[in-house]
C-alpha cells in the first residue's frame, strides 16, 4: 500500500485516484475549485480544497510524507510548474506530472518531476497501435522499442507446443502467459499446447512482433 497525494482533479486526476484505491493505496486529493471536489467525493475520501500553487498550503499538506505526489493539472502549466517545484522544495519523494508538450515536459523535468506523462498523447499511441493492427488486442508500452502485446494464437501454432514452435529462438520473443476469456495463466510450460480460443501476452520489441500480427 501507498500513500499518493494527487493535486488537480480533472478527468485524469479522477480517474488515477479512483484506480489507486481501488488498488488499496491511500489518496488524498486536493483541487482549487470546490465543484471538482465536490464531483470527486463519492470516489475519494479525503479530500481537500486549497490552492496548490500556494507555499502556505503546501506546507500543510506534509508533501515529504507521501511516497508520490503527482501534478495531474493539464490546463495551466505555469500553474503545474509552481507546484512541481515547491513540492521539490518541500521534500516530495518522488513526483509525477503531467504535461501536453515536450517543451513542458523538459522544463517540468528540470525543475522537480522525476517522471512526466502525456496522457492524452500515450493513451492515443496505444488505441493506435490496438485498433491499427490485425491479431492485437492489447499493448502496453515499457520503451519506445518494447512492450508486452496481447495476441491472438497465429493460425499456424495451434496444437503445437510452445517448444515445437521454438518461439523465442524463431520469433525472438517471450510469452509471458496465456489468457481464456478473462482469466490469465502465467508463465506457461515449455510443453503448453497453443489453442485456438486463447491470446498470449508477449514480451517483443516493435519489430519482432510484426510477423505475428499480419
Amino acid at each position: 500500500m501507498k500513500s499518493v497525494l494527487i493535486i488537480g482533479l480533472g478527468r485524469f486526476g479522477r480517474h488515477m485516484a479512483k484506480k489507486l484505491i481501488e488498488q488499496g493505496d491511500r489518496v488524498l486529493a486536493v483541487d482549487i475549485s470546490e465543484e471538482r471536489a465536490d464531483n470527486a467525493v463519492n470516489i475519494i475520501d479525503n479530500v481537500q480544497i486549497g490552492n496548490a500553487a500556494d507555499e502556505g498550503f503546501i506546507e500543510t499538506l506534509g508533501v515529504e510524507n507521501f511516497d508520490l505526489c503527482v501534478v495531474a493539472i493539464g490546463d495551466n502549466f505555469q500553474t503545474a510548474l509552481e507546484i512541481t517545484v515547491l513540492l521539490k522544495d518541500y521534500g516530495a519523494k518522488h513526483i509525477l506530472a503531467r504535461a501536453s508538450r515536450e517543451v513542458h515536459r523538459k522544463l517540468l523535468l528540470r525543475n522537480g518531476a522525476d517522471n512526466v506523462v502525456y496522457a492524452e498523447k500515450e493513451m492515443a499511441e496505444r488505441l493506435a497501435v490496438r485498433y491499427g493492427a490485425n491479431n492485437l488486442f492489447d499493448y502496453i508500452e515499457l520503451t519506445d522499442d518494447v512492450g508486452i502485446f496481447e495476441i491472438g494464437v497465429p493460425e499456424n501454432w495451434i496444437g503445437k507446443t510452445i517448444v515445437e514452435k521454438s518461439v523465442r529462438n524463431r520469433y525472438n520473443v517471450s510469452i509471458l502467459a496465456t489468457k481464456i476469456n478473462d482469466t490469465i495463466y502465467p508463465l506457461p510450460s515449455p510443453d503448453h499446447m497453443f489453442l485456438e480460443n486463447e491470446t498470449l501476452l508477449i514480451l517483443a520489441d516493435r519489430k519482432s512482433i510484426k510477423s505475428l500480427i499480419k
